[in-house]
């Protein structure tokens, strides 16, 4: 895909783009993974044959602070279809740009209520894919003019609702963040503990303290991050101080102490207040 045959190519991008096909087919996966390898505004272009693949991709992307700009993705496929994934993406604190390239016509309305910025229809014409690319680069150029730099370096938000993919026995699950009451290290890994079992990701724990401290996680222990809304009691015994949380007494660590206390206090101070009233 040349400039001389893709007029907008020609259009810079804030930098070059991060990008993700998702195609069951390997055919047609490998020739939208090599039209946008061409494309001399992508930088890396990177294919998954499902929905599972392509979460760890994205996630993999993130941990090494280089995430997807844009998925292309197909909408008919096993397991977790496109337009599933699609919705899960836009649950992402930062979530991708989302480009369908499907040979389904009937559900382009959909696509675009999930802000899709564009819908491609096979067999794929490579300028057509290319004025997708082309949305890509202004979607990132109009993020890096209207953003100030100093609030782009910032990690993103972290709310209740945001999910998170977890593997059992071969099956792909998404737990909401606020359905974590407490996260365990095992080594470069985290066990999250909720009230239906628990769950592990390829994810040390002092990846999570960093990520979920505005949504009210603190940590306790080298080995333990517990969600603060789910502290049920708190006991001193000897001078060590543990919390209840789901049935479970986890240790405190007397340098995590001062501020779980003072957490806590914040945290009960409106409840005490309207108690008053």
């Amino acid at each position: 895909m040349s400039p001389a045959s893709c007029p907008d190519c020609a259009v810079p991008s804030a930098r070059p783009l991060r990008v993700l096909a998702v195609d069951d087919e390997m055919p047609v996966l490998e020739e939208i993974v090599y039209l946008l390898g061409a494309d001399p505004r992508v930088g890396v272009a990177e294919g998954a044959q499902d929905s599972t693949e392509a979460l760890r991709l994205l996630h993999r992307a993130a941990d090494e602070d280089r995430p997807v700009d844009a998925v292309f993705l197909d909408i008919k496929m096993p397991g977790l279809n496109g337009m599933e994934l699609a919705r899960v993406l836009t649950r992402f604190a930062s979530p991708p740009g989302l480009v369908f390239v499907t040979a389904d016509e009937q559900s382009a309305v959909e696509a675009f209520e999930l802000k899709a910025l564009d819908y491609v229809l096979k067999p794929i014409r490579p300028q057509r894919l290319a004025e997708a690319v082309h949305r890509v680069a202004h979607k990132v150029i109009a993020s890096s003019v209207h953003v100030p730099a100093q609030q782009a370096v910032e990690p993103p938000a972290v709310t209740p609702d945001d999910v998170i993919p977890v593997e059992l026995g071969g099956v792909t699950r998404f737990l909401r963040l606020a359905d974590v009451r407490y996260a365990e290290a095992q080594g470069d890994y985290a066990r999250l503990h909720t009230a239906n079992g628990s769950y592990l990701v390829r994810t040390p724990l002092t990846g999570l303290e960093e990520r979920w401290r505005e949504a009210g996680f603190v940590r306790i222990h080298r080995s333990h991050l517990i969600a603060l809304a789910y502290v049920e009691e708190l006991r001193l015994d000897g001078g060590q101080l543990s919390v209840k949380i789901g049935g479970a007494m986890l240790t405190v660590s007397r340098r995590h102490t001062p501020q779980l206390r003072d957490l806590l206090v914040k945290r009960a101070r409106p409840n005490m207040v309207r108690a008053g009233k």
